[in-house]
C-alpha cells in the first residue's frame, strides 16, 4: 500500500504523532525548522549553566549520566567532562544484547576521560517473559529496555543521592510528543507519555501473572514515587534541550577524542555506523515496525538527513527502497530466545499494523548476517515448560 509521506522527509502518515501541515510538511520537519531558526542557542546554553551550577559540588557526584556507549550517551558524557567540567556517575542499563564492538567504546571511553560506572543487567529469564508479552500485546519486545534504560538511573539517583541527571537527545529531535519550543523534563510525565508502551510495572504483573513475576522482579522497570524525587530535589533533563543537536558533527568529536568506532547494523545503508550500534536484536525491532508502520530504520535516518540538508528527498527515497523491510538474519536467533515461530512472530505484527498500511508478505529479501552474529550468546532459549504462560493466551 502507497503511503502519504511528509512532502519534504520521507515519514508517513503511520509515523507516531505525525501530523501535515497544509503543504504537506510533517510536524517533526517544522519543529526542526523552529529549532535552527527560532530558538536562541545561546541563552539555552546559559540556562544549563545555571542549572548544573546549582547541584555542581554539593554532592558526592554532580550528576548523573545513563549511558549505553552510543553516540548519544557518549558525546553527552565527553561534553560534560571537557566542556562543562562536571563530576558525573555514568550508569549502564544493559538490556541483554550488547554488542562487542559497543562495549570495547564504553571501556575506551571510561578509561580515556576517567570515570565511575555502574552497570546493571537484569534477571534474563525476567526479561525473556517481558519480552514476550509486550511482543504479544503492543508489538515491541523491548519494553524492558525502554522502561529499565529509562528508570533504573532514576531509581540510581534517589539510591546514590544524586538530584541531577542528565540524558542527551531530546524527543523534539525525532518526534513530536514533545517540541522544541517546550522545557522538556524526562520525568514520570514522558514515562507514562509513551516510553512504557501504556504498560506500567504493575499491568505487566497482571498480563504474565503472580505466579511467573512479582513485584520485587519488576523493580528495576519502575519508576521510583514522586515522594522520594521531591524530597531528593530531583531533576531530570536533556543536553540537547541546551545545545542544538547534530548527530554527524557530534560523532565526529567523539570518534577524533575518544577513538569511538562505528558499526554495521541490520537494513541500515553504509554511512549510517553510528545509529542504534548497541543491540544485536535492532534488525528485528526495525523489522516489526516496518511490518507495523510500512517504514523502517532508513527511512528514518535519510529522514534527518534531508532536514539537515545532507542529501536531498530522492535520494533517500532510493535508500529507502534499498534498505527497508529486510527479513533480518537475526530474527533467528530472536525467535530462539522468545519460544515462538515465525508465523506466530507475523501473524502479532501484522494484527497490530497501522491504518492504513496493509504489510505484503510475500517475497520478502533476507538480508545479510551481521558479522558478529557468529559470537552472539544463543544458549540461552526461552525454556519449554508447562509453568511458563503461553503466549496466544
Amino acid at each position: 500500500m502507497k503511503l502519504i509521506k511528509c512532502s519534504r522527509c520521507l515519514l508517513p502518515e503511520t509515523h507516531e504523532t505525525i501530523v501535515f501541515d497544509q503543504d504537506g510538511v510533517c510536524n517533526v520537519c517544522l519543529g526542526i525548522e523552529i529549532k535552527n531558526n527560532e530558538i536562541n542557542w545561546r541563552e539555552k546554553k546559559d540556562q544549563f549553566l545555571n542549572i548544573v551550577e546549582n547541584y555542581r559540588g554539593k554532592y558526592d557526584y554532580d550528576c548523573i549520566v545513563p549511558f549505553s556507549g552510543c553516540k548519544d550517551s557518549t558525546f553527552t558524557l565527553l561534553t560534560l567532562m571537557q566542556d562543562y567540567d562536571l563530576k558525573p556517575l555514568v550508569v549502564s542499563f544493559d538490556h541483554g544484547f550488547m554488542r562487542p564492538t559497543v562495549l570495547n567504546n564504553r571501556e575506551r571511553t571510561f578509561k580515556m576521560l576517567g570515570v565511575d560506572h555502574l552497570n546493571f543487567r537484569p534477571n534474563w529469564k525476567i526479561v525473556q517473559l517481558l519480552m514476550r508479552e509486550s511482543l504479544r500485546r503492543k508489538g515491541d519486545f523491548c519494553w524492558h529496555c525502554h522502561t529499565g534504560i529509562f528508570a533504573y538511573p532514576i531509581r540510581i539517583a534517589v539510591k546514590f543521592n544524586v538530584p541531577l541527571v542528565i540524558w542527551g537527545e531530546p524527543s523534539s529531535e525525532y518526534t513530536a510528543y514533545y517540541s522544541y519550543e517546550q522545557n522538556e523534563e524526562v520525568d514520570e510525565r514522558r514515562f507514562n507519555r509513551y516510553i512504557n508502551l501504556g504498560i506500567n510495572a504493575e499491568d505487566m504483573i497482571g498480563m504474565i501473572g503472580g505466579d511467573h513475576i512479582s513485584h520485587r522482579d519488576l523493580l528495576p522497570f519502575t519508576y521510583p514515587d514522586t515522594r522520594e524525587l521531591r524530597k531528593l530535589g530531583f531533576r531530570s533533563i536533556c543536553l540537547g534541550s541546551y545545545i542544538p543537536w547534530d548527530v554527524k558533527t557530534q560523532v565526529q568529536r567523539i570518534k577524533t577524542s575518544l577513538n569511538w568506532e562505528e558499526e554495521s547494523v541490520e537494513g541500515v545503508p553504509e554511512g549510517y555506523g553510528y545509529e542504534k550500534i548497541e543491540c544485536s536484536m535492532q534488525g528485528v525491532r526495525d523489522y516489526l515496525k516496518f511490518i507495523k508502520r510500512g517504514y523502517g530504520r532508513t527511512a528514518h535516518l535519510a529522514s534527518i538527513d534531508i532536514r539537515n540538508k545532507r542529501i536531498d528527498r530522492e535520494e533517500g527515497l532510493g535508500l529507502e527502497r534499498t534498505y527497508d523491510g529486510k527479513r533480518p538474519a537475526s530474527l533467528d536467533v530472536f525467535l530462539d530466545h522468545v519460544g515462538i515461530d515465525e508465523q506466530n512472530f507475523n501473524d502479532i505484527a501484522e494484527g497490530l499494523s497501522v491504518t492504513p498500511y496493509k504489510h505484503n508478505s510475500t517475497n520478502i529479501e533476507i538480508g545479510e548476517e551481521l558479522w558478529d552474529q557468529k559470537l552472539w550468546d544463543k544458549s540461552r532459549p526461552f525454556p519449554k515448560s508447562p509453568l511458563n504462560p503461553p503466549l496466544s493466551d
